[in-house]
């Protein structure tokens, strides 16, 4: 369409706006109504924006709009008419199209638009038109807030809107090609602004108390107005600076005049003495042809450096999803007296502006009243405003708003939504991009404004960045963001610009923490850590509890008269109640289940009609054995039979699961079936250690990329680069990292620079690196191979030990399921090939079974099958699911896990040997459900497994049991939960079975003796009454329970945190809580009354220096092992060694005394009257026991369930702090036995 041929109705409402006349501009008398006529036009365009293009040809803003704002302020209603007119046509192209169009029509029509708009800054770049704009916001602005009307309000927004449009038009660069210095079409703009005082209006509304709604408006015309300029020119402009700028450009002009000298005398060197006007023909030796023969050069050799196999070939197309991103263009220099003007302004806007905007802008980001992305000008009002702050004297008191941590939480949270944004939104992936290089460049200006203030003369200016630095280099996502953006960089998406500020941000982060970390000893840090744990599978819907006894019976009397009328016939029987279904898969036992289920519903429904004709049908379907009763059963018999229906525990189905994909990779059940967690500690910190985490490709990577271009780089830039590859490299001793043939290739090109003495930092690092190369490479003739890769440091340490050199278990090669040989290959075929055919039995599992080592996972095993050829996809090999339905238990089943019980009766696992040997397959709860239905046991704790702690050998004396004591519990303090898991399932294995012990006469007397010392003798009394009390009640009552110690003074409860009356209640046979649920000790039930009474006159009767206490000149020992040892096990002693419960005379035994285990009942039972005069019948609550919980859980025995008791951990000293080495393994065996409990 040719839109110089306007439409009919758009020029007839044009030509109705008037005409210009020389100067003056005559409106028609219709004139508004035309404009308003334009507005509604635009409001009805079409995709391709055909309006605003015919209007944009027309040049009717240029020729009549502009006239038309200029002479005629005065016309209210056509002054606002004409402002919204312009606003809409300077309207930005983004937000007409939406996007950039991809499809080449659209995108002409895009291009169109841009054009127009051009045109219309270049006409706004008078001085007349921004003057009258400024008088009328001015005259608005004089108004008080009473007596605004909303036309003034929205005259102002449009105003700022129609600022805003005008310099957010992108610079047409085919007719801007001035140097620097030239004033630009914005450069005329913003001078034209700063005449008409615009721009001190702009200060008005940022600082302005009753301006508050205009800060973002504001905000976004000052980021425009300076986005072709650097903040650091500007602030070096007025300070004496200019011959400053004229030697920086004379620099750069000697620089390039010397590298032309270079190259000149370059080729002068190469040129033979004589010309030779037939240049003759050379042979390149050691470059090889297409063929065998060596290349054969037909140019002069001043050319031969230029020579490629690639020359005259086509070079290859690359994808337009592959191109890299534009780099912006270098910051232009405008005019002077344009510079000048905005230094003036920004001193202006920083002393009187800055703080209050930046206030109101960042509340209103928070709160969530601005428009979408409008964070992205703060970001870069922050970047670039203290920038300026900084180069141009730097105080800190002007920047004060956006210096602190919540500037850093702010920046570091849109920086890591820009960076997941990018991951995950790929087509806009470019745009997220470019938001997270704002928000990077503002990370960055903040820690160079924090570095600047530890040079401030202020010591409160200094204390202020010790503070802040304290609090970012204690957060591990300060830390870590910097790597998470190397390790993402990808430049296919973000520019060469984002990945040069990245690495001086690293540099000037490293740097910062290197000086930080200088001198201080200890310092800690967060730690976060991933956890994976089990996810406990929901069910999908709740089973409903089963009522009570009681309320069966209740619900029974009433059902009985209703049954009672249904057998008389007075209430009639349904006629469509199909106990089976013949089509149905279910198996018939299983339907037959299904109907007793149906019939006990209906009756706890009252529905005793559907109940009966249940009843009646199912007896015709299963007639054999008398389930629903005999084939002439008479009402009383179906009474009863319906009766205990009524009151059965019958076994209920488990609600059906949806049905889902067999999926047969582990790692995808693996994350179903696991949640992460997220664990939080402290930890020292190390710089090295964090410094490690930069030797990795993607940082050497993205280093040697920006390093391609250093001829173009910033001196400042190459240093940073360089810097950081020098502290992998010198620092870690990790040279080998560089060892890359795309760093070699720019070391070459970098020595036979003609202009390297420019970059002499770069030349010092590549003759360093390519040193250590050579002098590797004389004993390591896999070097030249290894320079093909990335390398981690794994492989740089075996390139540079050996291959060899990394011990069994280090190494990636460990997480790598070892390579299949020949032999195993061949075995497996014959495996398949033989359970193939086997009907009912999975193959993989029976392969498994025989494959011989090393051991293969299932999913190892398909994954080759299907490799081999003998598999299509592993969902041939569908692995079955766990879990049986129910079905009801047949009398030979019955007494087979009678059977089974009576014969592993007293084994330690009497479940787990059932459930070994069951031929039915059944879980373990409904074997547990029936164990107890036909009175087999009692309690569910009977079969618990029984868990036993290794036995301490006679031989060892006291030094040596508290050292293997020490060894027990130094799992418990390693870093990794799963080695300990593992030491503890291996200790719990290999426990001996251990007996009953008696506490004798006389127990426990040394403690009894420090602990009077320490002025415990009220708790000892407290402990003899109890311990009394508790024997004469399971003497009068012949029944044993566990009694609880509940300390109700505060001087007891004192006394039940002190570390040796607890070893002492541990010597007396006394236990500690058991689990989470428990909070006191408790008196166990298997010691009998003339026990307690025996350990309560061994409290009663106590020496000065009892036997078995051993001597010290200063009185206490403050060393653990000259403590009483507890006692071991009777069985653990040697023939002849006393059993006492006291520590031996040094020279009398030698050995420790044996410790007897501490036993719970298997059941435990209501708590008996506690044994004290002073305590009260009823349990009251008290406060828990000091510590965290992991320590309350350590320094507490596993009786639980009638497993033995952890063999506690030796008296320690009073110096020694509650959470000291406790014997490891209980963590686990609670974990273990609440899952069980849980199962059940």
């Amino acid at each position: 369409m040719d839109w110089y041929m306007m439409n009919c109705e758009l020029l007839a409402t044009c030509s109705a706006l008037g005409y210009l006349e020389g100067d003056v501009y005559h409106r028609e008398p219709d004139c508004l109504e035309s404009v308003k006529d334009l507005i509604r036009y635009l409001r009805h365009e079409d995709e391709t924006r055909d309006v605003r293009q015919q209007l944009g040809a027309a040049q009717i803003l240029q020729n009549d709009l502009l006239p038309l704002l200029v002479q005629y302020p005065q016309d209210k209603a056509l002054f606002d008419a004409v402002v919204r007119l312009m606003v809409n046509l300077t309207q930005p192209a983004l937000l007409c199209f939406g996007k950039v169009p991809v499809d080449a029509t659209a995108r002409h029509h895009f291009l169109q638009v841009l054009s127009y708009l051009q045109a219309y800054k270049e006409a706004f770049a008078s001085e007349k038109v921004f003057g009258v704009l400024s008088e009328k916001l001015y005259d608005v602005l004089q108004l008080d807030w009473e007596q605004r009307q909303e036309e003034d309000t929205l005259l102002i927004e449009r105003i700022l809107l129609l600022v805003r449009n005008v310099l957010h038009v992108p610079p047409d660069p085919t007719e801007e090609q001035g140097v620097d210095g030239d004033a630009s079409v914005h450069d005329r703009v913003l001078w034209a602004l700063h005449i008409s005082g615009m721009d001190d209006l702009l200060k008005f509304l940022a600082s302005a108390q009753s301006e508050q709604q205009w800060a973002l408006h504001v905000l976004e015309i000052i980021s425009l107005m300076f986005r072709d300029q650097s903040p650091e020119q500007l602030a070096a402009l007025g300070q004496g600076q200019a011959a400053a700028e004229r030697g920086e450009d004379t620099r750069e002009l000697e620089t390039l005049r010397q590298r032309e000298l270079a190259e000149k005398r370059a080729r002068a060197l190469q040129r033979p003495s004589r010309h030779s006007r037939f240049r003759g023909s050379y042979v390149i030796q050691g470059l090889k042809a297409i063929g065998d023969n060596d290349v054969v050069f037909h140019k002069g050799l001043h050319n031969l450096q230029s020579y490629s196999h690639d020359l005259g070939k086509e070079p290859r197309r690359v994808p337009r999803r592959r191109w890299a991103p534009p780099d912006p263009g270098p910051s232009r220099r405008s005019a002077r007296n344009v510079r000048l003007f905005l230094c003036h302004f920004c001193q202006d806007f920083l002393e009187g502006c800055y703080n209050r905007l930046m206030l109101l802008v960042k509340d209103q980001l928070l709160r969530e009243k601005a428009q979408q992305h409008d964070e992205t000008y703060y970001l870069w009002a922050t970047a670039f405003f203290m920038a300026f702050n900084r180069s141009r004297g730097f105080r800190p008191e002007l920047v004060s708003e956006t210096v602190g941590v919540r500037a850093f939480h702010f920046i570091e949270q849109n920086l890591t939504t820009y960076y997941e944004m990018a991951l995950m939104d790929k087509k806009e992936a470019v745009t997220w991009a470019r938001r997270m290089h704002l928000a990077l460049k503002a990370y960055q200006e903040l820690l160079r404004t924090v570095q600047e203030m530890d040079r401030s003369p202020e010591p409160a200016v200094r204390d202020s960045s010790q503070v802040i630095k304290n609090n970012i280099f204690y957060l591990t996502e300060y830390r870590e963001l910097l790597l998470a953006l190397f390790r993402k960089f990808d430049e296919t998406k973000q520019p060469r610009a984002f990945l040069q500020d990245l690495v001086e941000t690293a540099h000037l982060f490293l740097r910062m923490l290197e000086r930080f970390c200088r001198g201080r000893t200890g310092l800690v840090v967060q730690s976060k850590r991933m956890r994976r744990k089990k996810k406990p599978r929901a069910p999908t819907a709740l089973a409903p509890q089963p009522p009570s006894a009681a309320e069966l019976e209740e619900l029974w009397a009433g059902l009985a008269l209703q049954l009672q009328a249904c057998l008389q016939g007075e209430v009639p029987l349904p006629e469509d109640v199909v106990p089976f279904d013949a089509a149905s898969e279910t198996p018939v036992e299983e339907q037959r289940a299904e109907a007793l289920l149906r019939i006990q519903g209906c009756l706890r429904d009252a529905q005793a009609p559907e109940a009966l004709r249940l009843l009646r049908c199912a007896r015709e379907v299963w007639p054999e054995g008398d389930v629903f009763g005999p084939s002439g059963a008479g009402p009383s018999e179906e009474t009863q039979l319906l009766r205990e229906i009524f009151f059965a525990a019958l076994p209920r189905h488990a609600p059906p699961e949806a049905e889902e994909p067999e999926e047969l990779e582990e790692e995808e059940v693996e994350e179903d079936e696991e949640e992460q967690t997220v664990q939080v500690a402290e930890k020292e910190f190390n710089f090295m250690d964090y410094l490690k985490r930069f030797a990795c490709a993607p940082v050497v990577r993205a280093c040697a990329l920006l390093l391609r271009g250093y001829a173009q780089n910033s001196a400042r830039t190459n240093h940073c680069a360089a810097r950081l590859l020098h502290r992998l490299a010198r620092d870690l001793r990790m040279e080998a990292l560089l060892f890359q043939l795309s760093l070699f290739t720019l070391f070459h090109r970098l020595l036979n620079d003609p202009g390297a003495a420019a970059h002499q930092e770069l030349v010092a690092l590549a003759k360093f690196i390519l040193g250590k190369f050579f002098a590797l490479a004389a004993t390591n003739k896999k070097a030249f191979v290894e320079l093909l890769f990335w390398k981690n440091p794994t492989a740089v340490r075996e390139m540079t030990e050996g291959y060899s050199s990394l011990r069994e278990g280090e190494g990636a090669a460990t997480h790598r399921a070892p390579a299949w040989t020949p032999q195993e290959e061949q075995a497996l075929r014959e495996l398949y090939w033989k359970y193939k055919e086997v009907e009912g039995q999975d193959v993989i599992a029976a392969i498994l079974a025989e494959l011989p080592a090393p051991g293969r996972t299932r999913r190892q095993v398909v994954k080759h099958l299907v490799r081999l050829g003998l598999a299509n996809s592993a969902k041939d090999f569908p692995q079955q699911r766990k879990g049986t339905r129910i079905v009801l238990w047949t009398e030979e089943q019955e007494q087979e896990l009678e059977r089974l019980f009576e014969e592993f009766r007293g084994s330690d696992d009497i479940l787990g040997n059932i459930m070994k040997n069951l031929t039915a397959r059944r879980s373990r709860a409904r074997v547990v459900e029936k164990l107890l239905g036909l009175g087999l046991v009692a309690d569910r704790k009977e079969l618990h497994k029984k868990r036993r702690r290794k036995g301490r050998g006679p031989e060892l004396g006291e030094a040596d049991a508290l050292a293997v004591s020490a060894q027990d519990s130094s799992a418990e303090e390693g870093d990794s939960e799963e080695e300990e898991e593992e030491e503890e399932e291996e200790e719990a294995e290999s426990d001996p079975v251990e007996e009953h012990w008696v506490p004798k006469e006389g127990a426990g007397q040394g403690l009894v003796h420090l602990l009077h010392q320490e002025g415990l003798a009220g708790p000892l009394r407290w402990l003899e009454n109890c311990l009394r009390r508790t024997a004469g009640d399971r003497e009068q009552e012949g029944l044993s329970f566990p009694v609880p110690l509940v300390p109700l003074s505060e001087e007891n409860e004192d006394a039940m945190e002190d570390r040796r009356f607890r070893a002492l209640l541990r010597e007396l046979g006394l236990r500690p809580p058991a689990s989470e649920q428990e909070s006191f000790w408790r008196i166990p039930a298997t010691l009998t009354p003339q026990q307690l009474r025996r350990a309560a006159a061994s409290l009663a009767h106590h020496s000065p220096n009892p036997e078995g206490l051993p001597q010290h000149p200063e009185g206490l020992s403050q060393h653990p092992e000259e403590l009483p040892a507890p006692p071991r096990h009777p069985q653990a002693s040697a023939p002849g060694e006393d059993l006492g419960w006291g520590l031996q005379d040094q020279a009398g035994g030698g050995g420790a005394a044996s410790e007897p285990p501490s036993v719970c009942p298997a059941a435990e039972q209501p708590p008996a009257p506690l044994g004290s005069d002073s305590e009260s019948e009823e349990l009251i609550p008290v406060p828990l026991q000091s510590g965290s919980k992991r320590q309350r859980r350590l320094d507490s025995e596993d009786e639980d369930g009638g497993s033995p008791g952890a063999e506690p951990a030796p008296p320690a000293s009073p110096s020694e702090a509650d959470d000291a080495p406790q014997p490891a393994g209980r963590r686990k065996r609670a974990r273990r036995l609440e899952e069980e409990e849980e199962e059940d």
